[in-house]
């Protein structure tokens, strides 16, 4: 997929682009604002420029403007793979949505791809792979054919690996897979959309999703999917972010979705999937805050 356009390719724009990144970063998001957009008049067709341009509005308290200048960014690039639809969600200005824009998901992840591991595990104390590790092993520890949902760089295929017998890994992101190829971890690994994969019915005794549904929003395709690829008796193994509120689904500011414990309950029911484990624990720090998750493994009926 092609890159975000990080540069506006006129090196006068670039210039007031990055004067204006200086006063956001110093507090004057106005006046940020107001030469980010002087940066635009001089470059009107880059995207990105208007999705900065938007969040900068918004930190300055002018939502109406934020949504004119993401609405730009979609305009220029439909595919969005600034987010910016998300944005729109998040001030009442777009619909509720069932799911990320999926050229949203793979940029973020490209672009993640190169820090990913230190990032993640030694800045944000990320502690999913550990805590559904011990949540497989309390039931299995030993598995013929295990598939990796959403693997990114293989840091739960690292876990997986003394478990499983072979190892499959799928995401959405090349650069993240260039990666976990460099690792050496699975027996087999491809770039896959989890809103349209099509997996071999009945052949793993083992699927993880380790960090990956609160890029995905609704779940009911993904629990299907994986109900038919399980065999009998296998286990489904996987995190999200908890939510409290009576919604099913909620999308946040983080531009990431949090699921509610009764959702997942009903919608692993409705799958032909058992609870046999769901614990809450921090997962990982956000900003300065922990953020609680739901470890849930389910068993194919």
């Amino acid at each position: 997929m092609k890159p975000l356009d990080r540069s506006s390719g006129d090196l006068l724009a670039d210039r007031r682009a990055d004067y204006a990144e200086m006063l956001f970063g110093s507090g004057d998001h106005a006046a940020a604002a107001e030469l980010m957009l002087g940066a635009l008049e001089l470059a009107p067709g880059w995207a990105m420029g208007w999705f900065r341009l938007g969040e900068m509005q918004e930190t300055a308290g002018a939502p109406d403007r934020a949504g004119e200048a993401w609405r730009m960014a979609l305009k220029l690039d439909p595919a969005d793979r600034a987010g910016a639809a998300l944005k729109l969600e998040l001030i009442g200005e777009a619909p509720s949505s069932a799911a990320p824009p999926s050229p949203f998901v793979e940029a973020l992840f490209d672009q993640y791809a190169k820090n990913f591991d230190a990032s993640l595990v030694e800045k944000l104390g990320y502690r999913v792979p550990e805590l559904l590790d011990g949540a497989i092993r309390a039931q299995r520890d030993r598995f013929d054919y295990a598939i990796d949902l959403g693997c990114g760089t293989g840091l739960m295929g690292e876990r997986l690996r003394p478990m499983a017998k072979f190892l499959e890994g799928y995401d959405i992101s090349a650069a993240m897979l260039k990666k976990a190829e460099t690792k050496r971890i699975y027996d087999k690994l491809a770039k896959a959309d989890l809103q349209t994969i099509r997996l071999a019915p009945e052949s793993a005794d083992l699927v993880t999703a380790a960090d990956v549904f609160m890029y995905v929003g609704a779940l009911d395709g993904v629990f299907a999917t994986v109900a038919a690829v399980l065999k009998a008796g296998g286990l489904f193994a996987f995190s999200v972010e908890a939510h409290e509120g009576p919604e099913d689904v909620v999308l946040r500011t983080s531009r990431r979705y949090a699921h509610s414990e009764a959702y997942l309950r009903r919608l692993l029911e409705n799958a032909g999937l058992s609870v046999v484990s769901l614990d809450r624990a921090d997962i990982r720090m956000d900003r300065g805050a922990a953020i609680e998750g739901l470890i849930v493994v389910a068993q194919r009926l």
